[in-house]
């Protein structure tokens, strides 16, 4: 049973965090959209030559965003200096929101985090797709208890990581994925060079 004293006390000790959690927030997501700016992502003629295969600029970016991340995350998670939350594998609402994210990344030609930074850099035409994505999340909003029961329960895998899927431990994985994306992101860079 909760001890209803135990949430307050935890819920007081929490207020005095979420100021700076804020703080954080904006902070890296403020860094995050620079990266993005610099890394010329937020540029429309370079978003549309990678979904029509003249420009990997986007690919590199997001291999070397996995590749630190997949080592960084593990590392820190190995240490017991963060703690990993895992939301569960949901074939149905995988599948339908990919396409839903790839159908508006390919018709406006960027996608949110993009389209922020390039809103951000003066680009007046991302600003539909900003609009859009707070039409998007209020609709997803309102439909999630429909969702919640109907497609969430298609292709429930409960909470699964490619270790368990493959049946062999973390550390091993990571090191193997971290060979395959270094190869590729040299080859990459040696013929589609920016």
């Amino acid at each position: 049973m909760v001890d209803p004293g135990n949430i307050v006390k935890e819920s007081s000790a929490e207020k005095p965090a979420r100021p700076k959690k804020l703080f954080q927030a904006v902070l890296f997501g403020l860094i995050f959209g620079f990266l993005l700016q610099k890394g010329g992502v937020a540029k429309f003629h370079i978003l549309i030559g990678q979904l029509i295969l003249q420009d990997f600029t986007v690919v590199k970016i997001m291999l070397t965003a996995i590749l630190v991340g997949m080592i960084g995350i593990t590392f820190l998670n190995s240490q017991a200096k963060v703690n990993l939350h895992i939301k569960p594998t949901r074939l149905g609402s995988n599948i339908i929101g990919g396409l839903l994210f790839g159908f508006g990344f390919a018709l406006l030609g960027y996608c949110p985090g993009t389209g922020a930074a390039a809103l951000g850099e003066g680009n007046w035409d991302a600003i539909f797709g900003m609009a859009g994505l707070v039409a998007g999340s209020y609709l997803f909003a309102e439909a999630s208890g429909f969702l919640k029961k109907t497609v969430d329960k298609w292709g429930e895998r409960g909470k699964l990581l490619l270790p368990d899927l493959f049946h062999m431990p973390r550390g091993i994985l990571v090191g193997i994925l971290t060979v395959i994306f270094t190869v590729g992101l040299i080859a990459l860079e040696r013929f589609f060079p920016r």
